[in-house]
């Protein structure tokens, strides 16, 4: 499936993945363009990864289309068997997926394993949901039958490769829909494991297919295509408006889970010390590289100058280094691109005249190669700042003050997303009436909770549609009404 080539001595493999998966088979891609994989807690370069071109999605498109005239008719139970057989396959490559996390996305060991098992899980959840769901209702005078809606295109970010690709998939399975995957070109590491373990599920050729390519390219063939009649997207915003705009044109259905700006919201009832442990977890998720991170922290003025010295102190401790390490909790930023990005954010915070509580420019003391990046906090911050409005994807936290709830409600609603959001209060009724004044797709109660059955996707600019769930499932459905008398 790969081919490698040793260097002499002790040095390590470059290893060169020059397959995609199509139809059943691992293929070599018609396309040529090789690019350079890299492990981002050293830079240096591991691998390359030949990518596939329009024709590759073409092909991927029309052997999904093939399969699905017979994987639409297959019952339940049938469905729900396949999705727990991918759900073995996927344990059952546990350690090299965490390896492939580790090495080349930099992920801390302790969030490499959790992502295994998030990514297994996401098949069992389908299955629960389909277990109990009812493709046929009876409405009035209508039967109402849920049907597939045909092939679909997966397009999924570099930040949680095969967890985003198991989501996805599953749901899509569970539907009776085929598809075509286009991971990122980041992440074929990661998705070349994963695409063996899920080849070792012995589903029908042609009901999920794999192209690794750019955006620009596999993905736009995908967005086009009249063949999908569907796309799930996750990713930023900017994207997903060109995919919305470019799927207008044959009428695709579309899932878009895009970017944040999460607030997370003390409340003054607050206890503080646990306040700054949860919001620590909940900006600093995935090293920052999260979409759900809660990077704007809303504090009232009374408790703000308490707040700052814990959180400095907290920050302060945060182990940054080796992912390896199992005490690491922030490892590095996945790419130059992407360190350069934070880098830039940060620079611009000081420019602005927030004031730097800790962290700043530059690698952390001690890492001198790599993407690291110091754990920022800024106060002093107004939300119309460049680094309150924008998604910075990184570990650099906002502090914001607010006078009264009435205020700090405003500041949280007062961004052009709305993913996520927090709030912490030592009164869980207090908590629960503000998370119903907050415009979000999820609201989290003291500390970073996750429920897979419920759904999962954006108000505003952070997308369209939801996952998860019988929501998630419907997505992938189209309701077809048949009017006359009962059988």
């Amino acid at each position: 499936m790969t081919r490698a080539e040793v260097s002499i001595g002790k040095e390590k493999i470059m290893r060169i993945i020059d397959k995609i998966y199509i139809d059943g088979a691992f293929v070599t891609p018609h396309g040529e363009e090789m690019f350079d994989l890299f492990n981002p807690a050293t830079g240096q370069v591991i691998g390359k990864v030949q990518l596939g071109d329009q024709e590759d999605a073409r092909r991927a498109i029309a052997a999904a289309k093939r399969a699905f005239v017979s994987f639409a008719q297959t019952s339940k139970e049938e469905r729900i068997a396949m999705l727990h057989r991918l759900r073995d396959a996927v344990l059952a490559h546990a350690d090299a997926l965490t390896e492939a996390t580790i090495e080349e996305y930099g992920g801390p060991v302790s969030r490499a394993v959790w992502a295994t098992r998030y990514a297994a899980d996401c098949f069992l959840n389908a299955a629960k949901t389909l277990e109990h769901y009812d493709f046929v209702r009876r409405i009035g005078t209508a039967d109402v039958t849920m049907e597939s809606l045909g092939v679909v295109g997966l397009i999924t970010p570099w930040n949680n490769d095969y967890g985003f690709i198991c989501n996805k998939l599953a749901t899509a399975i569970a539907a009776g829909c085929t598809a075509v995957i286009k991971p990122s070109e980041m992440s074929a590491t990661q998705t070349l494991v994963l695409t063996q373990a899920l080849y070792e599920a012995r589903l029908p050729a042609g009901v999920f297919n794999i192209v690794t390519g750019r955006g620009d390219v596999v993905g736009a063939e995908l967005t086009s295509h009249p063949d999908v009649a569907k796309i799930s997207f996750t990713g930023s915003t900017a994207v997903g408006k060109g995919i919305l705009r470019a799927g207008a044109e044959t009428m695709k259905r579309v899932t878009l889970e895009l970017g944040g700006k999460s607030p997370t919201l003390v409340l003054d009832d607050a206890d503080l010390k646990e306040a700054v442990a949860h919001a620590v977890t909940a900006g600093f998720l995935n090293s920052g590289q999260a979409c759900v991170a809660g990077t704007r922290i809303l504090v009232p003025e009374a408790r703000l100058a308490e707040f700052l010295t814990l959180l400095k102190a907290t920050v302060e401790q945060i182990k940054v280094g080796d992912p390896r390490d199992p005490s690491t909790a922030i490892g590095p930023m996945v790419s130059e691109k992407q360190y350069d990005r934070v880098q830039r954010y940060i620079r611009l915070g000081i420019d602005e005249g927030a004031t730097l509580v800790t962290g700043g420019p530059g690698r952390p003391e001690g890492l001198n190669g790599g993407y690291f990046t110091k754990p920022t906090v800024f106060a002093a911050v107004t939300n119309d700042m460049t680094i309150a409005r924008e998604e910075i994807f990184g570990p650099v936290l906002c502090v914001l003050s607010y006078r009264d709830e009435n205020e700090a409600i405003a500041i949280a609603n007062d961004t052009v997303y709305g993913l996520q959001a927090y709030v912490l209060s030592s009164d869980i009724e207090h908590a629960r009436a503000a998370a119903a004044r907050i415009v979000s797709g999820r609201v989290l109660i003291n500390g970073v909770h996750n429920e897979p059955l419920a759904p999962f996707g954006g108000f505003k600019q952070s997308g369209i549609g939801r996952e998860y769930g019988v929501f998630g499932l419907e997505a992938y459905l189209e309701p077809k009404s048949v009017i006359g008398p009962a059988a």
